[in-house]
């Protein structure tokens, strides 16, 4: 493939995406980034980065995924999809099923009947989908999928139409953290250290679950790489997913909790066993498949902590100097 790349990002103003959008149009191999985003979560952040607004590479479209014939224009109009729109998350998910199925399957399914050969899809499905593991195994790309929640589901019936059907690449992401222009504190170790922040004190339930974790930066590299590899190599890894992740953050929330500690002295830790988590998710991962293609997560779990704790002490002492 010689052209430059013209690419689609539909939920391009979100908590990663907006990182992404980022890291994309600072490749050289890319000609024009089309961002396909209807702000529900009033991202302001993101219509605040006036850089795009004058870069001709860049286009916002302010529109809702669930438009079928809108979407399939612009897939038309690109080489590659990256379809970060999504409801995410447990939670969110179960509140309305419905909506969470329309926006987490139906449009994968509309994208993948929209391509040609030519056109790539890198999908972003969840670790999640591994369920609970309660062995000491890790859980590679051959392992499996049991997802346990309706975001599960639907993000893992997703990942199938894309294997199957299409020029796709699944990248099952580890739970991300770290700081955004568009942030999100309903992730674990963002969560976590905002309580420690905020309240000084953490109380846990089924504190022995285990998760694997990975900076939103390093995601954002972990596209990239994919991205690149499609504009020089062409479709390679078409029909396989790749599990993204940090190797040396596999670790249960108490472990998560004290490395916190190491950062905030003095955060307290309460473990409890008189309620629980309904988020049963309960796996270690292993990373070495995409390791092996010499990609390999650079932000450590440390970091990530102490990058965070910056940013929620410097909103702590903003938001005091304006009330008092």
């Amino acid at each position: 493939m010689t052209s430059k790349l013209n690419i689609l990002v539909t939920g391009g103003a979100g908590y990663l995406g907006s990182v992404l959008v980022d890291r994309l149009l600072g490749m050289n191999c890319v000609n024009k980034v089309y961002v396909l985003d209807n702000l529900s979560y009033k991202q302001q952040s993101f219509l605040q980065h006036y850089k795009y607004f004058h870069n001709n590479r860049f286009e916002l479209i302010y529109a809702d995924v669930r438009n079928s014939n809108l979407l399939k224009e612009y897939v038309s109009k690109v080489d590659v999809v990256i379809p970060l729109a999504a409801i995410v998350g447990f939670p969110a998910c179960e509140r309305d099923q419905s909506l969470a199925t329309e926006i987490n399957f139906k449009q994968i399914t509309n994208i993948c009947e929209s391509l040609s050969n030519e056109q790539l899809v890198v999908y972003p499905n969840t670790n999640s989908g591994y369920g609970m593991n309660e062995s000491q195994e890790f859980c590679t790309e051959e392992t499996p999928l049991n997802p346990i929640s309706h975001y599960g589901v639907t993000k893992c019936l997703a990942e199938n139409r894309v294997l199957d059907d299409s020029n796709g690449i699944s990248l099952r992401l580890a739970t991300v953290f770290g700081c955004s222009p568009r942030m999100r504190l309903d992730l674990l170790v963002n969560d976590f250290v905002y309580k420690a922040c905020t309240d000084g004190y953490i109380i846990l339930f089924e504190h022995e679950f285990r998760r694997n974790f990975i900076h939103v930066e390093d995601v954002a590299n972990a596209f990239k790489h994919f991205i690149l590899d499609y504009y020089l190599y062409g479709t390679q890894f078409n029909g396989e997913a790749f599990n993204v992740g940090l190797s040396s953050a596999n670790l249960n929330k108490l472990k998560l909790c004290e490395k916190i500690k190491e950062v905030v002295p003095d955060f307290v830790i309460r473990t409890s066993d008189f309620s629980s988590d309904p988020d049963k998710r309960d796996y270690i991962v292993s990373n070495k498949k995409l390791e092996k293609l010499g990609w390999k997560a650079t932000r450590s779990i440390e970091d990530g902590i102490r990058e965070l704790v910056s940013l929620y002490s410097s909103l702590k002492n903003i938001n005091s100097n304006f009330t008092n």
